[in-house]
């Protein structure tokens, strides 16, 4: 009997070792997120009031802003730049109202994320140990901090009354994947989207008063990434970004939010030596993959729609280079040649 229970036993873990790999394998295929951006302006207020009365105002406003997309389940929604502070101040008046508000926007959009049960990314200006900063806060499920971001690159302006730099860029793990997160003025600073290639995230949150036209693309495609952008500006579109560099989902002149489902299950790659490839692909996997070309760049997004199956492992199974192995072959031929050449 006692040797029975030790082949059961070894039977059971070996099983249960079979399906945590089969998990660990398979887990990130067809990896649909659910995304929400609001570009509202935050409200003025008036000044006559105390500001405690502020800090009312401005809960009430992002309860109602919030309410546009909560209606759909969501696993993350993007709050623009400093939105828990009001329009309008002057940096002496902000420094007044952020030593009144404390807190309170802070447990205010964690008590939403619990209800919810979605993750919350709000643009903030707050005190720290080291003094004034500009952050992205992200909130997890729970309400929890589960990452902030100090803007790397504030503008001139910003240092001059108080904010100081950073030279962090952390990544937050989600369950759903890798998030980095940029604000305004750093989009112009290829340093700090160098250090973010590195990092490969999945999503790069971008909360600002500046929309930054082509570098959000730009961003996007060359960090491999979902790029989605919260834009505190009335005129200017809250954008969510493929890898690809396109913009796949915007708010509009009459709403200032979109809600859009990506799916964080894809590869990028080259079309050189990949055409047939490409094809059997299409052939064996059907409407269970997508193979998204949007023209013009030779490139192309594989996503997997097949839960059972990622679109790593179907890239493999077709033999199909991706981008940057792509790229990365052609810089060491490159050098064979030069070398060839003397150079």
């Amino acid at each position: 009997m006692k040797t029975a229970n030790i082949e059961n036993k070894s039977k059971f873990y070996i099983l249960s070792l079979f399906v945590l790999l089969f998990l660990v394998q398979h887990s990130f295929a067809a990896n649909k997120v659910r995304i929400a951006t609001i570009g509202a302006v935050s409200p003025s207020v008036n000044k006559a009031q105390a500001p405690a009365a502020f800090v009312d105002q401005m809960i009430s406003f992002w309860n109602g802003q919030l309410s546009q997309v909560l209606k759909s389940k969501l696993d993350l929604i993007v709050l623009p730049e400093a939105c828990d502070v009001p329009s309008g101040l002057s940096y002496p008046e902000q420094k007044i109202y952020i030593k009144e508000r404390k807190n309170r926007l802070l447990e205010f959009f964690a008590s939403k994320a619990r209800e919810n049960n979605t993750y919350i990314a709000f643009g903030s200006i707050h005190e720290t140990e080291q003094g004034l900063r500009n952050s992205v806060i992200m909130l997890d499920r729970n309400g929890q901090v589960a990452g902030t971001y100090h803007k790397n690159f504030p503008t001139i302006n910003e240092m001059e009354a108080g904010i100081i730099p950073s030279e962090e860029v952390p990544i937050v793990q989600c369950d759903f994947g890798k998030v980095a997160m940029s604000i305004c003025f750093d989009l112009n600073y290829d340093e700090l989207r160098s250090k973010y290639i590195e990092q490969q995230p999945d999503i790069i949150l971008f909360s600002s008063v500046y929309h930054g036209g082509l570098m959000q693309g730009i961003w996007a495609y060359s960090c491999r990434a979902f790029l989605v952008s919260a834009i505190g500006v009335a005129q200017l579109p809250s954008e969510i970004v493929n890898p690809l560099g396109e913009v796949i989902s915007s708010s509009t002149n009459y709403f200032n939010y979109t809600v859009s489902t990506i799916n964080l299950d894809y590869k990028l790659a080259h079309l050189d030596y990949n055409w047939d490839r490409l094809k059997k692909l299409k052939t064996k996997y059907g409407d269970d993959v997508n193979i998204h070309d949007p023209g013009k760049v030779g490139s192309v997004m594989i996503s997997s729609e097949d839960k059972s199956i990622s679109a790593a492992q179907m890239a493999r199974e077709f033999d199909i280079e991706l981008l940057d192995a792509y790229f990365d072959r052609s810089r060491t031929f490159r050098k064979k040649e030069l070398q060839k050449v003397g150079m």
